[in-house]
């Protein structure tokens, strides 16, 4: 018996420390943040060494070794942002929490592209035309401006990168490209830097790591990046469709990628590294096609988000960041990378279109989109089939009505043209391979009922189109007409002079910011569905494994690739105006921005309502009146400061933020007189006095105030006159709204403010959600 019991209770001890071990293992990555450091961009290794001594210490302190300090920490920030991301287990990240010098640990988090592919995730403007030629053709102009993306990474050998004709690399310029790998990305006058950061990745999604490099193998960092920058590429095309010359926002700036999203997903700590590292090597704007899922829950966790932390630390050093706004459109309230010290962008469409025809066995004819052109033979008709009447015994009607991959029965498509839903979680290019896979000659890709009109244009693998709800319903209708269905698809062809272009895309998200409803979110609109730029040739444009095409340039969408157009006028604002501050440079966007289509009439969404700031911030992007905007709204690291203090944030936090140069006011302003050039006021009781300043960067000049009151508010402005007699001369002016009893309870009403002096016209959106 006795030995009976000692084996049962060294098995016990056995399962115990098993499982003890496997609560021990139990860890994640965290980001352990302690605000600034003491010094600046000029510290000595030694300054970085002893900082990361002093986390080592730190760390230390609650782990109980200086070694088991080092073996958790995988990065030490000691450049422009003072921490560590460590791999910790929780009860450890709590006590770290609980430090005194800590400012707070945030766990690890994923966050992704925001790109609208047909193939999976996932996004140059028509022709290239976004800036003015006539700016940039000036040789050397713009060669000093570097413009940095953490994304995917890039293909260097795109022409979009060809350094042909360049001046040497400015020489404040500190990064470099530093691949060690087999048909790693080398450098040159045009792509200055390229580096990769995926520590927090391997440590929590390995199996998404390809390999250690910067090198692009689904397209998205190369797409973004040379619409942000890539040089002037004359007959560019995706198989033949928007042939033009292709050409970024700023197309003789240097360009850098730091590579911390890979297969679409972005861990915390590599968006922080890759942030840091920007900024210390000497970037001027930073490009972000990336963010959460969802917004913040509130203001208080900011310091808990990378791109909301990181951007901020570049701000601080004059590094101008743009992100996108998510795509999780058109619903309100979706709107992400909100802070008041990113550029947020949404996504509008463009003047060019990619539609084909559909032609109905009873001679009607649909208008429907595609970048597919294979002929079906113009005289002959197809035999017409739905997805859901083709479903193999092993699937169901609603995988076979969205044509999911196995799902279609090839005795019963063989010869004909498929109708398949869009929706699920089925790849609209996949339906086609499906489609082609079981022998169908041709697709019909129906929008349903929740996507409406939103239809967007794919390089199928075989003769496709999309058509729209409404187009769906008539079809459906003719197919139960008749016991033979039949139909053809022409092949598509490039349109430009779209009217009633822009408009804002169906994905793109909405404010107003449910994290930060006090700043008006997105800040601005720009092109964003099907857009051409360089592409990665690793794999198709479709990224289907089974499509063996390969093109340098593709065609996307989404806010993804609104945003790289906005950081590409911005590069092109810093090279006109070196001194000008990030909020400087983002008020001149928004100010100058349009709200009008190339009718004239009010842009609109796609769903044709007329669209409101919620959709586009304060416009269209309007590069040529960018450069000269007469007056701008600036705000320094002091004023987001004040602002974070009147969020809530302490005088101790501040004073870790911007070590120890700042204290918050006995009395912090009201969040409203953040020094922004769109005006937001999401809870007016009765009245409210709004606070804001006007610096002059053009000629003396007299500016005249003109305003439409949001509808239920009375509305002043005081004074309606301001004097500039220099540049540089800053004026005050309030803004007065008083609600109006009988016209409450409507929610959200818009109005908007403009200063002009009979050249220039300084716009500025307002907002006001009127409670009492």
């Amino acid at each position: 018996m006795a030995g009976r019991a000692l084996l049962i209770l060294a098995a016990v001890l056995l399962l115990c420390a098993a499982e003890c071990r496997l609560v021990h293992a139990w860890k994640r990555s965290y980001v352990v943040y302690l605000g600034a450091h003491p010094y600046g961009r000029e510290a000595t290794t030694e300054d970085h060494a002893r900082a990361t001594e002093s986390h080592h210490e730190l760390l230390a302190s609650v782990v109980g070794s200086k070694q088991a300090a080092r073996d958790a920490i995988f990065y030490s920030y000691t450049k422009n942002i003072n921490g560590f991301a460590a791999y910790l287990e929780e009860e450890v990240a709590t006590q770290m929490a609980k430090h005194p010098d800590v400012l707070t640990v945030m766990p690890s988090k994923m966050m992704k592209l925001h790109t609208t592919r047909s193939w999976g995730f996932m996004d140059m403007e028509r022709g290239g035309q976004v800036l003015p030629d006539s700016i940039w053709k000036h040789g050397k102009f713009g060669q000093n401006v570097i413009i940095a993306s953490l994304d995917s990474g890039v293909w260097p050998e795109s022409n979009s990168f060809n350094d042909e004709g360049m001046a040497p690399v400015p020489k404040r310029w500190k990064g470099s490209c530093t691949d060690t790998a087999k048909y790693g990305v080398p450098c040159n006058k045009k792509l200055i830097g390229a580096k990769y950061f995926n520590k927090d990745m391997l440590l929590s999604h390995p199996a998404v790591v390809d390999r250690n490099w910067t090198r692009d193998t689904e397209g998205h960092g190369t797409h973004t990046l040379s619409t942000a920058a890539g040089r002037f590429v004359p007959r560019a095309s995706l198989f033949g469709y928007a042939n033009g010359t292709a050409k970024g926002g700023a197309p003789r700036a240097r360009v850098a990628v730091y590579k911390v999203c890979w297969t679409g997903e972005c861990a915390t700590a590599d968006v922080i590294a890759g942030f840091e590292a920007a900024v210390h090597d000497g970037a001027d704007v930073i490009t972000v096609s990336f963010g959460v899922d969802a917004p913040l829950a509130d203001a208080s966790s900011y310091f808990h988000e990378a791109v909301t932390l990181g951007s901020l630390h570049a701000t601080i050093h004059g590094v101008a960041v743009v992100c996108s706004g998510g795509n999780a459109g058109p619903f309100e309230d979706t709107v992400v990378n909100s802070a008041p010290w990113v550029t947020t962008v949404a996504a509008s469409t463009v003047d060019r279109d990619f539609p084909d025809q559909l032609t109905l066995g009873n001679n009607a004819t649909m208008r429907g989109i595609s970048l597919e052109a294979s002929d079906l033979h113009s005289n002959k008709l197809f035999p017409l089939i739905n997805g859901s009447s083709a479903a193999l015994p092993n699937c169901t009607v609603n995988l076979a009505t969205n044509c999911a991959t196995g799902c279609l029965d090839p005795a019963k498509v063989k010869g004909k043209i498929v109708v398949c839903v869009r929706g699920g979680d089925v790849p609209r290019v996949m339906m086609g391979m499906t489609v082609l896979n079981a022998g169908g000659v041709g697709m019909i890709l129906a929008n349903g009922e929740m996507d409406g009109n939103d239809i967007q244009a794919d390089p199928h693998v075989l003769p496709a189109t999309m058509i729209t709800y409404t187009e769906a319903v008539s079809l459906y209708n003719y197919m139960s007409s008749t016991p033979e269905p039949a139909a053809n698809i022409s092949p598509s062809k490039t349109e430009l002079g779209v009217k009633n272009s822009p408009s804002i895309a169906a994905f793109s998200a909405h404010g107003p910011s449910g994290t930060l409803p006090y700043v008006l979110k997105p800040d601005v609109a720009a092109p964003g569905v099907d857009i051409l730029a360089a592409f990665t040739e690793y794999v198709s444009p479709t990224e289907v494994a089974a499509d063996k095409r390969r093109s340098e340039y593709a065609i996307m969408s989404g806010t993804s690739m609104a945003c790289p157009h906005v950081s590409g006028v911005m590069g092109l604002l810093k090279a006109a105006h070196p001194n000008w501050s990030p909020a400087m440079m983002r008020s001149a966007v928004m100010t100058t921005a349009r709200t009008q289509d190339n009718t004239g009439a009010p842009m609109r969404e796609m769903d044709g309502k007329e669209a409101t700031p919620f959709a586009y911030g304060s416009g269209n992007v309007h590069p040529n009146r960018a450069v000269d905007p007469g007056l701008v709204y600036d705000i320094t690291p002091n004023g987001y400061f004040t602002f974070l203090c009147s969020l809530g944030f302490s005088t101790k936090d501040l004073s870790r933020l911007s070590s120890g140069k700042f204290t918050c006011p006995a009395k912090p302003p009201p969040m409203e007189d953040l020094n922004y050039p769109s005006i937001a006021v999401p809870a007016l009781r009765h009245r409210m006095t709004i606070k804001r300043r006007l610096k002059n960067v053009g000629r003396p000049g007299t500016y005249r105030a003109s305003w439409r009151a949001p509808f239920g508010v009375n509305m002043t402005v005081d004074p309606t006159v301001l004097i500039f007699e220099k540049a540089g001369e800053e004026k005050e002016f309030k803004v007065k709204v008083a609600s109006e009893k009988d016209k409450l309870g409507r929610g959200y009403v818009f109005g908007k403010l403009v200063w002009s002096d009979g050249t220039h016209y300084v716009r500025s959106p307002i907002v006001v959600n009127a409670l009492d």
